[in-house]
């Protein structure tokens, strides 16, 4: 098939009322995850994280050169690494080893509510850490050097397809983003142009799991949307 050949594309389309019907269950659904902190070292079964990876491809992307790549930790030492990694940088985030916190005074009051500190069991104790790089060359070939475009906006749309797709299984997950996150490059033996944007954890909720109220607060429909 030649790069300029194009393909014919249909969608079938839905009665008005199963339109809605459809879009108004997913919604519903989409609305029960819940950002988890608390997990069990329970199995996901490995074909899951592939379908979901395999949704995240699907994303729309600048040029279509799909500027992803996500790197699947199952190793307890590769785990362990990344979690002292990780928590090096938090305790200077939260400010745990000094009275200068890297966060500041408004970040830190931010995050209150939601009772996070820089203690990250979890990257250890879930079974995955799928660890998201966004590639800034490469293009579709991966050369390393042709320009990729939209980069960041391509990584969030696929992340979102990966986040929705394991709440569908049934598989908690727990973004997670350490700030500078460089040393993942490193540990997921990865290459300089390729940037570290976010940890996913996933797995199972612990039994006695939990989440802040706070985090259930969501604005409505009226608020995040405008009609013109």
């Amino acid at each position: 098939m030649n790069e300029h050949d194009t393909l014919p594309y249909h969608l079938d389309p839905l009665p008005d009322e199963a339109a809605i019907a459809h879009a108004r269950a997913l919604a519903a659904r989409l609305r029960e995850r819940r950002t988890c902190r608390w997990f069990s070292d329970a199995p996901v079964p490995r074909a899951v994280i592939e379908a979901a990876i395999d949704a995240a491809g699907s994303a729309p992307s600048g040029a279509n050169h799909q500027p992803w790549h996500f790197a699947v930790v199952s190793s307890p030492a590769i785990k362990r690494a990344i979690r002292e990694a990780a928590e090096a940088e938090e305790r200077r985030f939260y400010g745990v080893d000094s009275d200068d916190p890297k966060a500041g005074a408004e970040w830190l009051a931010a995050l209150g509510p939601l009772g996070t500190d820089a203690d990250k069991p979890f990257l250890e104790t879930a079974p995955w850490l799928i660890v998201v790089f966004a590639q800034r060359k490469g293009g579709i070939e991966e050369d390393g050097q042709t320009q990729n475009y939209y980069v960041n906006e391509s990584v969030g749309i696929a992340c979102g397809l990966l986040l929705a797709t394991l709440h569908e299984a049934g598989v908690a997950t727990l973004t997670h983003t350490p700030s500078p996150m460089g040393f993942l490059r490193k540990v997921c033996g990865r290459p300089e142009w390729e940037k570290p944007v976010m940890i996913i954890v996933a797995g199972r909720p612990a039994p006695d799991a939990t989440v802040p109220a706070y985090a259930l607060r969501k604005k409505p429909l009226t608020q995040i949307a405008s009609w013109l």
